[in-house]
């Protein structure tokens, strides 16, 4: 396994291992990717035997230009109102942390969508991420570049730790900026639907789209999208998840840690506590000001670091049901399901 800074030279030779059928971890925007060839099943094989995911759930295709999309997505089946959707929705967050569902192109072997007759396509917002894609035959399948299930890799150390030899490169591109995977939104039914909740706020999508909904999938549905598995993003250590109310409440427990959303929670624990903090005490806050943007790119690098630490519980509190908050509580709620 290579593992290398992003570098002119090193992206060269990335491109190559993909061309060739092999596997590379590179950064994005949000979160680290395990890319492979989207074109050769050979290849999207090993990531599935990589990561230990099961067939079923289909992987994200990465582009690095609006005009390959026709490559990876069956355009001619949108109806006039879907298209016109799509490319408003692609004008405007897109390069991004967004992936749209879309009728697959033929060229796209089924592996890729676990069998099913759509694919998520995703144009990421990372001068790197763009430039393999790009130089490497133009359509990457990457999934997040961690075991199945586990917490998602923030930088590329955490990809080393858990997938080691696995993969034949890293790349080294730093922290990752969101620090949470992608929304992932359905535009072919007719209505659209999110089917995870992401680095694009609803909020924001609404504005351009129209009022739309989580999709809450039935027992019998095929998994359209990654990451809509009840138990998925979990530490090692037990998680568990609190409301700000129950967590200022909670008693300190010795060899746990108490994960905070902001400053403020924290401060009225402490109150309630009636006292200091002490150096044996694991406390951390995601966000001092109770800022998203910064507690969302906090979540899993602090979550690895927590996990790394040999104690016996995180509790983490819940953040603000709004913006990147549903997103937040979204990967808190599954990885405490696990």
């Amino acid at each position: 396994m290579k593992f290398l800074p992003v570098t002119p030279k090193s992206l060269e030779q990335a491109a190559k291992i993909l061309q060739s059928g092999g596997l590379v971890a590179f950064p994005t925007e949000t979160v680290y990717g395990l890319g492979a060839d989207a074109y050769n099943p050979q290849a999207v094989a090993k990531i599935f035997e990589a990561k230990g995911r099961p067939k079923f759930d289909p992987l994200i295709v990465h582009i690095s230009a609006i005009e390959t999309l026709k490559n990876v997505a069956a355009l001619s089946l949108l109806d006039k109102e879907t298209n016109k959707k799509l490319f408003l929705l692609a004008e405007n967050f897109w390069p991004g942390p967004l992936s749209i569902i879309l009728p697959k192109n033929e060229k796209i072997p089924g592996l890729v969508t676990s069998g099913l007759s759509t694919v998520a396509v995703r144009f990421p917002d990372h001068e790197a991420a763009l430039h393999l894609i790009s130089s490497s035959g133009g359509a990457v399948a990457a999934p997040s570049a961690n075991p199945f299930g586990s917490l998602s890799p923030t930088r590329a150390e955490h990809v080393r730790n858990s997938m080691g030899e696995k993969v034949d490169m890293i790349l080294d591109g730093g922290q990752t900026r969101i620090g949470l995977e992608s929304t992932v939104l359905d535009i072919t039914g007719g209505k659209i639907k999110i089917l995870r909740p992401g680095g694009t706020p609803k909020e924001a999508i609404e504005k351009l789209a129209g009022k739309i909904k989580n999709y809450e999938p039935k027992s019998n549905d095929a998994f359209a999208s990654p990451g809509q598995l009840k138990n998925h993003y979990a530490p090692k250590t037990k998680l568990f998840t609190l409301t700000q109310d129950e967590i200022i409440q909670k008693p300190y427990e010795q060899d746990c840690a108490f994960l905070f959303f902001d400053g403020y929670a924290r401060d009225a624990w402490l109150t309630e506590r009636g006292k200091a903090v002490n150096k044996e005490e694991i406390i951390r806050v995601l966000s001092e000001t109770g800022d998203l943007l910064e507690a969302a790119a906090c979540l899993f690098e602090t979550l690895h670091e927590l996990d790394n630490l040999n104690i016996f519980r995180i509790f983490a509190q819940l953040a603000p049901k709004q913006g990147l908050g549903e997103a937040i509580n979204d990967r808190l709620i599954r990885g405490a399901a696990a």
